[in-house]
């Protein structure tokens, strides 16, 4: 139907990764590369809107990544023009690269491009109804986890690598978070499994490949990880919020407003405890603007406002509140399954009703494109100027 086709299409350019098709090993090949083109060139689209425009908008305090000499319009399209293009091809590398580490693992030419494609945009789609979870080889999971993580860094850091500079990967305050939390959370859960029977090496292959596909809102899947446990369903509802890091082809929250709203709290309760002394928080070793702290904090609101309004929009069409809840999380941090058995890993989306499948496409728009640049166009104010 139509409403299908929209849901697809607009899971596929917003690189979230839920899907209505039912059969993925039989459909035509020519509808598994569009699926995967589709993400493909949302990943790389969502890597230029966050290094040219987002920056300039001030949108959810990106604008701590405006380039130097970006303020005056005459230099922005001189610089950034460039610089998207460096980044494209540092893409299509690493595409190439992802595609390759797939073929030597075993993977036939069309599925290994198939995946590569998706797995270096974090979307998630596949040729399989199983996902990655159907070629049940170590090495495919560890090549996967990869690339998950090197689609979910900035990329202009990965620029400056190659222009000479492979120490700011490290020095960025914004990455050292990031794999601190990936190790926090895969060892949490991998020391969950161990205590519920399952060995400690497969534990551990499960744990990683699964956290950080929710993490980095990929969302491939080689087991049904809602059916591990009672633990597992708030672990996994949790991390889908948090996603990469700005400049990445991720969505949700991400790291650096996390470690803003951390840094701004923090400064916040020693003034509570000197209300006369003078507490500045840092980002990046450098002071964080007032009106930074504000667009990230009306970010947070608003975020967790649109979720609201998803969550209880779809109880009201009638999905059951775990349902409602994970699906109205997964579209709006652009992750792909949801939990329980209708939307889980196990699952697909084809079974809901048209109406909540056009809300859950607009959730995922608004996440995409970080609330305000969507938001904004319901302000009468706007359409006035």
């Amino acid at each position: 139907s139509y409403t299908d086709a929209f849901f697809e299409a607009m899971s596929g350019l917003t690189t979230t990764g839920s899907t209505v098709i039912v059969g993925l090993d039989a459909a035509p090949p020519g509808i598994l590369l569009w699926r995967a083109l589709l993400q493909w060139l949302g990943g790389i689209g969502v890597v230029a809107m966050a290094i040219a425009i987002l920056p300039l908008l001030q949108v959810g305090g990106m604008q701590l990544f405006r380039m130097e000499s970006s303020d005056s319009s005459d230099k922005v399209l001189p610089r950034t023009t460039p610089l998207v293009a460096y980044i494209a091809f540092i893409y299509l590398g690493f595409s190439m690269l992802c595609a390759f580490a797939y073929w030597l693992a075993g993977m036939g030419g069309f599925e290994a491009i198939a995946h590569a494609m998706t797995t270096i945009a974090t979307g998630g789609f596949s040729t399989r109804d199983e996902s990655i979870g159907h070629f049940d080889s170590a090495a495919v999971d560890a090549i996967a986890i990869a690339f998950m993580l090197i689609g979910s860094l900035p990329f202009v850091l990965y620029l400056r690598a190659l222009r000479g500079n492979p120490g700011s990967l490290w020095r960025d305050s914004q990455i050292r978070w990031f794999l601190l939390i990936v190790v926090t959370v895969v060892a949490v859960m991998t020391a969950y499994l161990y205590f519920n029977g399952t060995p400690v090496a497969t534990a551990l292959r499960h744990a990683a490949f699964n956290v950080i596909s929710i993490l980095t809102g990929t969302g491939y899947a080689t087991e049904n990880f809602g059916a591990w446990g009672a633990f597992a369903l708030p672990f996994f509802f949790f991390i889908m919020f948090i996603g990469g890091c700005a400049g990445s082809t991720t969505c949700g929250i991400k790291v650096f407003r996390f470690q803003v709203l951390y840094a701004t709290a923090v400064a916040q309760m020693k003034r509570l405890l000197q209300p006369h002394g003078v507490f500045i928080p840092y980002y990046n070793r450098k002071p964080i603007p007032e009106e930074v702290s504000a667009s990230v904090m009306s970010f947070f609101f608003l975020y967790a406002l649109c979720y609201a309004a998803i969550a209880l929009g779809l109880g009201l069409i009638g999905l059951d509140f775990l349902t409602a809840a994970s699906g109205a999380a997964t579209a709006i941090s652009n992750v792909g399954p949801g939990l329980g058995e209708v939307i889980g890993p196990a699952g697909t989306f084809h079974t809901l009703p048209d109406s909540a499948k056009w809300l859950l496409s607009a959730g995922m728009l608004l996440g995409r494109l970080e609330l305000f640049t969507v938001l904004v166009l319901l302000a009468p104010s706007f359409w006035r100027s």
